[in-house]
């Protein structure tokens, strides 16, 4: 018989939470040596992941997906190599679960301690890129969480050729082969019933446009780390060196300019503005970026500028287009910031440590920089080895999420007989 969507859900749902319990109580060592054996898999595996991949490419050449999209959802022997390397990676990252945060006793004899624990069961919805699923699963089984995974309809075929490495790699060392688990289907209901399903699910986390998040968010009776729009900025003080502003400005656009932690507003000082904006505006010119400027910019740079709207402000391009917006001091660029910005990755670029120190305590984003690129906003960049993915909520988690973000805790309390008068 048959399986309606629902009763899928509802299967891969029990066995998450058999295994995550199994999961919760496994070793370092274990763990270690069930990515080392996923590992192995993914790259015996090879020539049937990539006729997976293949099958994609062509479904999706066939519904008129953009060379960028099918170029993000391409798997070669090469980008497999590195989907495996990055499981090995993991091994090398510490693992959080166990540890103590802290311990004390109480008057009456009770010793109490907060620990690091698993959160469970975690669901990941997510878009594109096959690699996510590598990385999302390995993060997960590390932490000792089990993990249901919906990717994209572009990699349904990819993804599940790589679960299935995946699960047989937990096989092989004794973990439950249900530790990784993929939603079979593209249907949009599938992200609306897991997003109902939290008899099972702990948290669920979706990556992908606001149109996804939204519709994870409004259906989900779980917690939502949510990644929204990463509408970020660039402040370019009065007492800034010039030079460094614009090599930051021009880092932070330009470098990839197709992800949520480029800039999409810079903002300059009037004071120096007739100084800085000819030389940094050639600059991103010349690598083919569009300005949108207020009045004053559009006075400085000419007719080259297009004229920006209330709009602008608030968009995140993912594009070589940048909004440039002259302010009168320091508080009116906070303002603009906490206006009209995401709350993702904000820098402000200066010399006076002063006015750094406020910009950094008043702009309240997951990220601050100080004469620094906000491409930094990253997981690897932190030093944190991998990441789920960057959090703009405030609870629990906020920017890049390792392996930390991927636990809780709970509290042991230990007594000899005590009882509560």
């Amino acid at each position: 018989m048959t399986l309606s969507l629902s009763e899928v859900l509802e299967q891969i749902g029990q066995r998450a939470a058999a295994a995550s319990r199994i999961l919760s109580q496994t070793t370092t060592a274990e763990k270690n040596k069930a990515l080392l054996a996923i590992a192995r898999r993914i790259e015996q595996e090879t020539e049937t992941i990539l006729a997976a991949n293949e099958a994609d490419l062509r479904a999706g050449s066939g519904r008129g997906l953009s060379a960028a999209m099918l170029d993000r959802a391409r798997l070669d022997p090469k980008r497999i190599r590195t989907i495996a390397n990055s499981v090995r990676e993991v091994v090398d990252l510490t693992d959080p679960t166990g540890e103590v945060l802290k311990e004390w006793g109480r008057p009456n004899g009770l010793k109490i301690s907060k620990r690091r624990v698993p959160i469970g069961v975690i669901g990941i919805i997510y878009e594109s890129r096959p690699n996510v699923t590598s990385d999302a699963a390995s993060l997960c089984l590390k932490t000792g969480n089990a993990v249901i995974l919906r990717g994209g309809s572009e990699t349904i075929r990819s993804n599940l050729a790589l679960v299935e490495a995946i699960s047989e790699g937990c096989k092989e060392v004794g973990l439950p082969e249900y530790s990784v688990q993929l939603v079979p289907s593209t249907e949009r209901a599938a992200v609306t019933l897991m997003a109902q399903l939290d008899r099972y699910i702990h948290l669920i986390i979706p990556r992908g446009g606001r149109s996804l998040i939204e519709a994870v968010t409004s259906a989900a009776r779980m917690p939502v780390i949510k990644h929204f729009d990463g509408v970020c900025a660039a402040y370019v003080d009065r007492v800034a060196d010039l030079r460094m502003a614009e090599q930051i400005v021009v880092n932070a656009k330009c470098q990839r300019p197709g992800v949520c932690n480029a800039i999409e507003t810079m903002l300059v000082h009037e004071a120096i503005a007739r100084d800085f904006l000819p030389a940094c505006a050639n600059t991103l010119w010349e690598r083919g970026v569009e300005l949108r400027g207020d009045l004053l910019t559009q006075e400085i740079l000419g007719s080259k500028v297009v004229p920006a709207t209330e709009e602008d402000w608030r968009t995140e391009y993912l594009d070589l287009i940048l909004a440039v917006k002259t302010v009168g001091s320091l508080e009116e660029a906070v303002e603009h910031i906490e206006t009209y910005g995401s709350h993702h990755s904000d820098v402000i670029i200066t010399e006076d440590a002063v006015i750094a120190q406020k910009f950094l305590n008043q702009v309240d984003s997951a990220a601050v920089f100080w004469n620094a690129s906000t491409r930094f906003n990253d997981g690897a960049e932190f030093g944190f080895g991998a990441e789920i993915g960057i959090s703009t909520d405030r609870l629990h988690a906020r920017g890049p999420m390792g392996l930390e973000e991927l636990t809780s805790y709970k509290y042991l309390v230990e007594g000899k007989g005590q009882i509560r008068g």
